[in-house]
């Protein structure tokens, strides 16, 4: 019995690593192409045929929500570091928005291929529909960070709730003013952080840490 359970971990360890090279050459594919990322530059940069691709990650919407979690785990730990940083809370709020930005403008092919269509996808993978697979990854941000500001702030009575509309008004407030900037470069990304923050900053700055939390 312990050796069958011990190949089986074997197996699973096998298969674990071999996924996380296909998420590498995808990465890389994705780097190089944006939106325009094919399976079959996917399968050919790891040496592989599609069908191999495919049983790994059934189509290209699996292979994007293994993406967008890959990236989206890294974005998250990055966010968290910004909002425990030991500074004042309008530093780590613009640290917070300037992490999201230079996230997006350190790998803008890979945000492209996350948020942005292709417009001359190949005819096989037509089916494969952006905005239904990034949506999830920005309410994940979203209720992500609706409980940091819960957990943190003092919001009076339905707490919960207003975190949680804080939390996806500044997702989605982030999503749209980067995309924005992203593709126009109308102002520097410090000027961005700047502009966003005093935005936020009326209710934030009045709004008190919740008693026994770490504070915002």
């Amino acid at each position: 019995m312990e050796t069958t359970q011990q190949a089986a971990a074997q197996q699973r360890s096998a298969a674990d690593q071999r996924r996380r090279e296909l998420l590498e050459a995808a990465d890389r594919v994705v780097l190089r192409d944006g939106p325009h990322a094919s399976m079959n530059a996917i399968a050919a940069e790891a040496g592989i045929t599609k069908p191999i691709l495919y049983r790994h990650f059934g189509d290209k919407g699996g292979l994007y929500r293994a993406l967008a979690k890959r990236h989206t785990d890294a974005l998250l730990d990055a966010l968290r570091a910004a909002v425990d940083a030991p500074a004042e809370r309008r530093e780590r709020v613009e640290a917070t928005l300037d992490t999201y930005l230079a996230a997006i403008e350190a790998r803008p092919q890979v945000y492209r291929f996350l948020m942005h269509p292709s417009e001359d996808a190949q005819p096989t993978e037509q089916g494969f529909d952006v905005g239904r697979h990034s949506a999830p990854l920005l309410r994940r941000l979203g209720e992500e960070l609706a409980k940091v500001i819960y957990d943190r702030v003092d919001l009076g009575p339905e707490s919960e709730q207003l975190a949680r509309v804080w939390g996806h008004g500044i997702v989605g407030m982030m999503h749209a003013a980067g995309d924005w900037w992203l593709g126009e470069r109308p102002c520097s990304r410090a000027e961005l952080v700047r502009s966003l923050a005093d935005l936020l900053w009326g209710r934030l700055a009045a709004a008190a840490d919740k008693a026994g939390g770490q504070g915002f």
